[in-house]
Parts: structure tokens; C-alpha cells; sequence
């Protein structure tokens, strides 16, 4: 993972060069004030302080750099800065370093477990905001474990490399962790073994579980959707549409992630992370459609799509949720195609039918630049969940409204006086921007952490 914190450091006044963020609306008076010789080298540099633009002056016996920026509060108003600066340490001239710091160093991430880093020259932020430095470091963190871990692939990250992850975040921060595997998940957790048992041998499906906290603050569950790889089963992809199917383990990879960040915070709650971990295999043992599986809570769903695996390992975590009363759930899934349609890579879907959630989600989406998106739990398409043999079917016929109908099929597994949230997150980036790297990333993991803070410490 890249080191973060050492490129946060404090300010003690040590050498640095200066940045200057300006706006193209605070650039002609900012150029007034040069001397002659400055103002003839932005001219012929053609620099007009437009967004992602920066030039390098004179100052003294060094250099100064002069950035363009649409808005310097923004998390990734310096990301390009970080990724073009020629190697050494900064400080802002003017402007107090904040959540701009998020992309400096996002911006400086690279994934590096299959080959060496083309660029290994560290830039480093000076930041007087000292108490804040922290809790900086690790957003950025979190959010390159996720990247990491999404971008490392299925033959290196199965069901027993996520017990690990969350063996090592317990240890950091003396949680416990448990894990069913083998019979008793077979016996108490049917769906969950019925996706992974085609690879029972090879990479056996566990469900991991770690609790954290003190049992008297309110209990709130974080569950991620552990499909380590996932070939759509006996209904399967084609090619192309298994070529990113690595991925399809971001659900846990955000749920682990938030997760250390609520324990490294210490939020005043008892917290609970659950992931089934399981590969959609093909073998003789694999689950078929037309199957009718046994859930946790007791309901029977008749398999119509392998494909639709997701929902169905879910289903059972989120049982398990369930049983110990916590006051909110969330939950991040690599769920629905139809999501990315709908919304595309960017925009996670929210799903919710508590209207303080989703307030508090959309409120911290926005404050974070991390936004989400709110989509209805609608329940007149609860009817195409049926199924003439069974409680229910786990994929509909025909397509319609497929991120809204996952997601009720997650409602019928969830207590009715229990906040809960469904993300439908992508976990991966197509294109790059600054800061953001194509490849896998975190989405809605910011905003989750900002509503979870504000919730239970008041931050």
C-alpha cells in the first residue's frame, strides 16, 4: 500500500517550496502584483490559472509553483499537483491545508504488488492543521486499501486472503473475529454455501464476522459482498463480462475499509462487519438454476440465475445482522449491471426507506464530494420477486428495474424497525481522473464514514 502518512507531514517551518492557488476569477489581480519578469513568464507559458494548470516561477534561489484551481476546498483541488511537482516538499501560500490534502495524496497512490512504481519521488504537503492530519491520512488510506484490494486479482484474493484482511484489522485494533465455514455454514447459512460450494476444495466460502466495541454504545452492522471472482456460475458471463470480475468483491473491500476507520476513530458504537466470502465457481458442484435454497431467516428462493449471486449471500448476512437488534445496517455490494446503467460508474445508487438515512447520506455525500444517489425501494415491483414454487425468486424475468428489484429482495432479509442502506457500489474507475487512477477505488466510502461520524461523536 502507498505510505500516506509520509506525505502529510507537519509544518515546522523546515524548507519548502510555496504553492499558490488561484482562480482564473483571481488570477489578473493576482498577476498585477508581479514583477514584470514573473508577469512575462506566466504570459509566455500562457498560464491563466484555468483549473489543473500550474506554472513554476522563480523564488529566490529555488522555485515557487502558481496552480489554477477551480475551488481550493475541494478533496482534489491539489491531486494534479501531487501527480506533475517535481519531487520534494510544499506548503500552501495563503490557504491552510484541509481536505485538499485527500488528493495530494490519493494523488500519489500507485498499485504496486505486480510491478515496480514508474515514479517512486515522494512529494510531501507541509500542513499546520496538525489535529486534523490525522484523520487525513487515514481517509486516504482507507481508500487506497479499497483500491488494492479491488485492483489485486482473484487468483492472489480469495475467501481465506479476506479472512485475513479482517484478522489483521482485528488485531490492529483489538477486535475479534470469527469464522463459520465447512458444515455449520452448509447447516446455518444454506445461500451463502450454495454460491461457493463449487469451490469448497480450492477456496472454501466462509462467512467472517468481527465485532468491536463496547456492548453498551448502540450497535450498528457494516456487511460487504465478498465474491472473490465470480464467472456468473452455470449461467455464465461471456468473456468480457468476466474480465473485471475481480472486482466483485468491492463490497467487502468498502466494508473493511470503513470499518477500520470507524474502529481507528474509536466511534462510540458496538460494531459488527460481516462478510460472506465465497468464488462463484463452475463444477460439478455447483448450484444450478431452477435450485430452491434454504435461507437463514427460513425463507426458500427458487434460483433462477446463478448470476445473481450476490443478493443471495447477502441475503444471509444480513439475517445475521439482524439478530442483534443493531439500531443500522449498512450494506455495499458490486450488485447490478443495471445500477451502472442507470447511474453509471460514478454515482452509487442509494436504497433506503428510512428518510433520516437517506438524508444524512445525501447530506454527507455532498459536504464529502462523495456523492450517492437515491433511488426507490419501490413496492409495487415487490411483486416480480415471485415465484410458483417458491417464498420468492432471486432475479426476475426480463430485466426491468434490476438494481431496484436486488434491492428488494435485500429488504425481505432485513428487520422492518431497523435503518438500513443498501449502496450498489461499482469499485472501479474506467478513466482516469486526477487523484482517481483507473482501476479499482472507493465509492460512497467517504460519505458513509462523514454520516457514521456526525451520528455517533457529533463531528
Amino acid at each position: 500500500m502507498t505510505d500516506v502518512a509520509s506525505l502529510l507531514q507537519p509544518d515546522r517551518g523546515q524548507s519548502a517550496r510555496t504553492i499558490t492557488l488561484l482562480t482564473p476569477e483571481t488570477f489578473d489581480a493576482w498577476l498585477n502584483l508581479q514583477s514584470a519578469a514573473t508577469r512575462a513568464l506566466a504570459t509566455a507559458q500562457r498560464f491563466t490559472a484555468k483549473p489543473g494548470t500550474h506554472v513554476l516561477i522563480p523564488d529566490g534561489d529555488g522555485i515557487a509553483v502558481i496552480a489554477g484551481v477551480a475551488d481550493a476546498s475541494s478533496p482534489w483541488a491539489l491531486a494534479k499537483l501531487a501527480e506533475a511537482l517535481p519531487e520534494g516538499s510544499y506548503r500552501l501560500d495563503g490557504v491552510e491545508v484541509g481536505a485538499n490534502a485527500l488528493g495530494w495524496l490519493l494523488g500519489q497512490y500507485r498499485f504496486t504488488r505486480y510491478r515496480k512504481a514508474e515514479d517512486a519521488a515522494p512529494r510531501v504537503l507541509l500542513t499546520r492543521d496538525v489535529a486534523h492530519r490525522d484523520e487525513i491520512i487515514r481517509i486516504a488510506a482507507a481508500t487506497a486499501q479499497v483500491r488494492d484490494l479491488v485492483n489485486s486479482g482473484a487468483g492472489d484474493l480469495g475467501p481465506a486472503e479476506l479472512e485475513a484482511e479482517a484478522q489483521m484489522l482485528a488485531r490492529a485494533h483489538h477486535a475479534d473475529v470469527t469464522v463459520i465455514s465447512g458444515e455449520a455454514l452448509a447447516r446455518d447459512y444454506p445461500m451463502i454455501h450454495a454460491v461457493g460450494q463449487a469451490a469448497i476444495r480450492e477456496r472454501a466460502p466462509r462467512l467472517i464476522e468481527l465485532h468491536w466495541g463496547d456492548t453498551s454504545h448502540p450497535r450498528i452492522a457494516i456487511v460487504g459482498k465478498g465474491v472473490c471472482f465470480d464467472t456468473g456460475g452455470l449461467d455464465i458471463k461471456p468473456s468480457a463480462g468476466m474480465r473485471l470480475m475481480k472486482k466483485d468483491m468491492g463490497g467487502a473491500a468498502h466494508a473493511l475499509a470503513l470499518a477500520g476507520l470507524v474502529m481507528a476513530a474509536k466511534l462510540p458504537v458496538r460494531l459488527h462487519l460481516l462478510i460472506p466470502a465465497v468464488e462463484n465457481a463452475i463444477s460439478g458442484a455447483a448450484f444450478r438454476p431452477g435450485d430452491v435454497l434454504r435461507t437463514r431467516k427460513g425463507l426458500t428462493v427458487e434460483n433462477t440465475n446463478t448470476d445473481a449471486e450476490g443478493r443471495l449471500i447477502l441475503g444471509d448476512a444480513l439475517t445475521r445482522a439482524g439478530e442483534d437488534a443493531p439500531e443500522l445496517i449498512l450494506d455495499f455490494a458490486t450488485l447490478t449491471g443495471a445500477a451502472r446503467v442507470a447511474l453509471g460508474p460514478d454515482l452509487p445508487p442509494l436504497f433506503t426507506d428510512d428518510e433520516a438515512l437517506a438524508a444524512d447520506l445525501l447530506a454527507a455525500g455532498v459536504a464529502e464530494d462523495d456523492p450517492v444517489w437515491r433511488m426507490p425501494l419501490w413496492d409495487g415491483y415487490d411483486d416480480m420477486l415471485k415465484s410458483d414454487i417458491a417464498d420468492m425468486v432471486n432475479a426476475p424475468d426480463g430485466g426491468f428495474a434490476g438494481a431496484i428489484t436486488a434491492a428488494l429482495f435485500l429488504r425481505r432479509f432485513v428487520p422492518k424497525d431497523t435503518a438500513w442502506a443498501h449502496l450498489d457500489v461499482f469499485a472501479w474507475r474506467p478513466s482516469a481522473k486526477p487523484g482517481r487512477p483507473k482501476g479499482g477505488d472507493a465509492y460512497a466510502l467517504r460519505a458513509t464514514y462523514a454520516m457514521l461520524k456526525k451520528r455517533y461523536s457529533g463531528a
